[in-house]
């Protein structure tokens, strides 16, 4: 197996580009809320966000910690961009009076929740990542690499949607409200229960879609025939430019 490269391949290039748009999708789609059954409530991000998770273990799996760290990133940058574009737009004065409060509904985030959520994605995404790198690292010498796989792609996503979860809520839905607008959002009951139920449906997800995660993994590996393993890495989640 190769040693990690500073160059990239195309099928890094892919899972980065398809990474960067479902941090993007999951940011346009988090601020409504769902009822899923009677008793239990999700945001609409939750259709897509897992999935950014699941590449963020393939990516960490074969590519290692240094060059997850930079897809983390630049996934905040587009993200960044994107929200930028969205105020921009939305404070264009419209055709006629009115004529773009729909546009509004989708583009015109709010400061809290875009604080919030890039606050929790940097935070979860790195934790995730450190995760599945040190656990990697513990099972080198170990065998049946699908059973070892599967454990630490479900313990990483369990704290990195963890911290995620107890960063976004808090945040977004209680204290940024109660500091800006005097009251939160939601209260705190409603609030605790969205952030288990988050936490909980994501890995859920993540060990539903783990038959399928594990075929990407091996077949990446093998076309790739990369697999790296960070040794003497450097877990700084700033070091953007230690690829």
């Amino acid at each position: 197996m190769k040693k990690a490269q500073k160059q990239v391949s195309v099928s890094f290039m892919l899972a980065g580009i398809l990474f960067c748009i479902c941090l993007v999708a999951a940011n346009l789609l988090e601020t409504k809320v769902f009822q899923l059954w009677d008793s239990v409530s999700l945001t609409c991000g939750f259709i897509v966000f897992p999935i950014s998770y699941i590449l963020n273990d393939v990516i960490a799996e074969v590519w290692g910690y240094r060059k997850t760290r930079l897809i983390i990133w630049i996934g905040f940058a587009m993200n960044f961009f994107v929200i930028t574009l969205g105020g921009i737009a939305c404070a264009l004065p419209p055709i006629e009076p009115g004529a773009d409060e729909g546009f509004k509904q989708v583009f015109a985030f709010a400061p809290q929740i875009v604080a919030a959520s890039l606050i929790a994605f940097i935070a979860g995404s790195v934790l995730n990542a450190m995760v599945m790198s040190k656990m990697k690292m513990r099972d080198r010498s170990k065998g049946n690499f699908s059973y070892h796989f599967s454990v630490r792609a479900i313990l990483s996503t369990l704290a990195g949607e963890s911290v995620d979860s107890l960063i976004f809520f808090p945040l977004a839905f209680y204290l940024f409200p109660f500091i800006f607008q005097g009251s939160p959002v939601l209260t705190f009951d409603i609030m605790l229960g969205l952030m288990v139920t988050q936490v909980i449906a994501k890995t859920a997800y993540e060990i539903l879609a783990l038959p399928l995660t594990l075929r990407i993994v091996q077949y990446v590996k093998r076309i790739e025939n990369t697999d790296v393993y960070d040794e003497h890495v450097n877990y700084n989640a700033f070091r953007i430019s230690d690829i």
